[in-house]
């Protein structure tokens, strides 16, 4: 069952060396500033924790995964400083998974929009559903996916993210999110899915950690750069969400 709080949830569950970590918005997993720093802070928590190996996340439900930015919070952005601290949310979050010293499964079990995709990107493997289309909708309501942009593009390549980026609402299924490198694996059920999750990440916890830390690092190398990177893209995106034309096609979706 879906969480009712307007804030969202936020569980952790260790079995073992492996901690789950489970968000949850009733507006289809929707990120508000809380939760984005309720998970960044429950990144590096788990990230010094030296009796866990491995980090799953995932998303309540078995829907959606996650639909990116609030819209409620989106619509109350009066300023630029607001609007650059709520970016700077999925700024942190990414930058906690980018510098956290345990790989990051993620289990994707349905459609991923705009700061959904970059949460997906920022895991180091990625297991998916059928049903686990992506949209980077940013364009289309007059903003543009800067925050995310560099952790997408690190995955996906630089052609991939502008053809998803510049059709902002057109759906792309999980075997393109796949074939482009987003996803590791894709299943045609959740059973399926999280039968292979539950072994692999088994497996991967009794590996040594420390080899496991290592093989992270270099992975990101290259990416140190982002920590201010991506708050100077956050400024820009909260800059841009104050835009007329963004004002006007957030208006089209309020009741």
């Amino acid at each position: 069952m879906g969480t009712n709080r307007e804030n969202g949830s936020l569980y952790t569950r260790i079995d073992g060396k492996v901690a789950t970590v489970e968000f949850g918005h009733p507006a289809g997993n929707s990120f508000v500033a809380e939760l984005l720093n309720r998970l960044t802070n429950e990144l590096h928590t788990l990230s010094e924790n030296q009796n866990i190996s491995v980090i799953v996340l995932k998303s309540e439900g078995n829907r959606v995964f996650c639909g990116g930015a609030s819209f409620n919070e989106l619509t109350a952005i009066t300023n630029i400083e607001e609007g650059k601290l709520f970016f700077s949310g999925f700024a942190h979050v990414i930058n906690a998974m980018r510098t956290c010293k345990k790989p990051i499964i993620g289990r994707v079990q349905g459609k991923t929009v705009g700061g959904g995709v970059g949460l997906a990107a920022a895991c180091d493997y990625v297991f998916a559903s059928v049903n686990a289309s992506i949209r980077l909708s940013e364009i289309s309501i007059g903003i543009a996916p800067l925050v995310i942009g560099p952790v997408v593009e690190r995955k996906i390549g630089k052609a991939a993210i502008a053809e998803l980026s510049f059709s902002p609402t057109e759906w792309k299924n999980a075997y393109w999110a796949n074939e482009k490198g987003l996803f590791s694996k894709v299943f045609d059920t959740l059973e399926e899915m999280d039968k292979e999750l539950d072994f692999s990440v088994s497996q991967l916890s009794g590996y040594n950690p420390e080899a496991l830390q290592e093989w992270k690092k270099t992975l990101w190398e290259g990416t140190s750069h982002w920590d201010k990177l991506l708050l100077e893209r956050a400024a820009i995106t909260g800059k841009l969400v104050l835009s007329e034309f963004t004002k006007k096609a957030l208006a089209k979706f309020e009741k």
